[in-house]
């Protein structure tokens, strides 16, 4: 199914749920034995986090991503290294919905109706499914919009997994509070203010996405999908 297509199915299941009345464990707020479901740790307004991505389940390869967090200052960088290449991709993201995808030769502008993710933005909607045993740490388990599972370590409340409902699986490998970049980190290059190609939310483009196959698609869509599950809902039906 074209990345397009999947995001309209996506906005479409949005607005079923927004009609649906929440499940009955979860509208009772229990985490299992009646006890209190726990709620989702807020991101730190900053973070450096390593992340490895798996994409072989979606017939994709493999990726280590740099992810920069900045809340303050309205920005999100994703420094995209795939498996034996050695021209990264650039994803900056900014809170004005605008982002930027580049490597060394090419660049694509990507708007978004929201923009980045708040702190919080599990704390309203999420599911709580229980507790599991993942990449050898006990975790808190949360869905959300039905498209991601979200795993917390139960002792240190760091981020351990995000699974996507598409098979993506993104493995967080190192997690630093605090974390940044410098500024002169986050400019998008000369090239991609002359002759780059502008897409409105996440359609696909003949750009710098296809040297990888169709796998920064992907990244593109759930990139696009992420920001809609952590939007309000007055901003999702506003699309």
């Amino acid at each position: 199914m074209p990345p397009l297509r999947l995001l309209l199915t996506l906005l479409a299941a949005v607005a079923a749920l927004a009609a649906t009345p929440p499940s009955a464990a979860a509208a009772a707020g229990l985490g299992g034995g009646g006890d209190p479901a726990p709620t989702p740790t807020p991101w730190p307004e900053q973070f450096h986090a390593v992340v490895f991505t798996n994409l072989t389940d979606s017939g994709g390869r493999l990726q280590l991503i740099d992810l920069y967090y900045d809340w303050p200052r309205g920005r999100n960088l994703n420094i995209i290294r795939n498996q034996l290449s050695g021209d990264p991709l650039y994803d900056v993201e900014w809170t004005n919905g605008t982002s930027y995808y580049f490597d060394s030769a090419s660049c694509r502008t990507v708007r978004f109706p929201v923009g980045l993710l708040p702190p919080d933005w599990l704390a309203d909607g999420a599911v709580y499914l229980g507790r599991e045993k993942v990449d050898g740490f006990d975790c808190h388990i949360w869905t959300k919009v039905d498209f991601i599972l979200y795993y917390e370590d139960v002792v240190t409340h760091r981020p351990v997994r995000w699974n996507f409902y598409n098979g993506m699986q993104q493995h967080v490998m190192n997690f630093e509070v605090g974390g940044v970049l410098e500024d002169s980190q986050w400019q998008a290059p000369a090239h991609c203010f002359s002759n780059q190609d502008t897409t409105a939310n996440a359609g696909a483009s003949a750009t710098t996405f296809d040297r990888v196959e169709g796998e920064g698609d992907k990244v593109d869509l759930m990139s696009s999908l992420l920001r809609f599950a952590g939007a309000p809902a007055a901003a999702v039906a506003a699309v």
